[in-house]
């Protein structure tokens, strides 16, 4: 299957988010960047009306907040989320960690309440060293919360450092099969086929779900790409016309 028509979203969605930043003063192109492809699969190809997206690292949140108005919606652009759920913003978030005890939270109530539709949420891998992070996996697997996937943004840079020289995950997969959780790893996270595919695939359907995507750091401009700078960095002078190059802005 041709994804091509998802490949010219994600560089559109690209353009309007560094316009976004230089017009709002917004910082965090790094995250942001690194998961347009994975956001792009979510909306465009995997969720139905009943699910909920709960954007954990919410410092990210410009690209997600363009999606919902492209679907008709009105969220406030803004760094950190409010909750707004009649505009696709269904919890407050921006404090790390908390995405994912909110969610499990959610989950839990349709799983009593027997109602419809998957809990999605992504997180930072930086917010993998949460204990709040652990405490949710250890809930999600005891109430076999299969209704539920968390995604990991796995581009291995936290604010102003890697992870290996903050505080390694090591291998992450391995720890969350451990805590009784269906665990797949998407090598490519900006590759829409295999995206799609691995959010596809069957699975063990008594298991809550993490997804754990290998991404880079403001992927679609050469001269950011895995710089821990660009985490929070505000673009300008001779950066903005970098970025406007690559991404073929005029």
């Amino acid at each position: 299957m041709s994804y091509s028509h998802l490949v010219n979203r994600a560089k559109k969605l690209r353009q309007d988010t560094f316009k976004a930043f230089v017009e709002h003063g917004e910082a965090h192109l790094g995250g942001s960047f690194s998961m347009i492809e994975i956001l792009i699969a979510l909306f465009e190809e995997i969720m139905v009306n009943e699910d909920k997206f709960i954007l954990s690292k919410a410092h990210a949140s410009f690209p997600l907040c363009l999606v919902l108005k492209e679907k008709g919606l009105n969220p406030r652009m803004t760094t950190h989320l409010e909750i707004d759920p009649d505009n696709g913003i269904h919890c407050t978030t921006g404090s790390l960690g908390h995405g994912l005890p909110i969610a499990t939270g959610m989950a839990l109530a349709r799983s009593i309440k027997r109602q419809k539709g998957n809990i999605y949420v992504m997180m930072s891998d930086g917010e993998c060293q949460e204990g709040t992070t652990w405490e949710s996996l250890l809930i999600g697997a005891k109430h076999q919360l299969h209704n539920m996937t968390v995604i990991i943004d796995y581009n291995k840079i936290q604010a102003l450092t890697t992870l290996s020289d903050g505080l390694p995950l090591d291998d992450l997969a391995l720890k969350f099969r451990a805590f009784n959780w269906d665990c797949d790893v998407i090598e490519d996270g900006h590759s829409f086929e295999e995206i799609i595919d691995v959010f596809q695939r069957n699975r063990n359907g008594s298991k809550p779900r993490s997804i754990i995507a290998n991404t880079t750091k403001s992927k679609g401009i050469t001269f950011f790409e895995n710089d821990p700078r660009w985490h929070a960095r505000k673009i300008k002078g001779e950066e903005l016309e970098i970025g406007k190059k690559e991404l073929g802005i005029s």
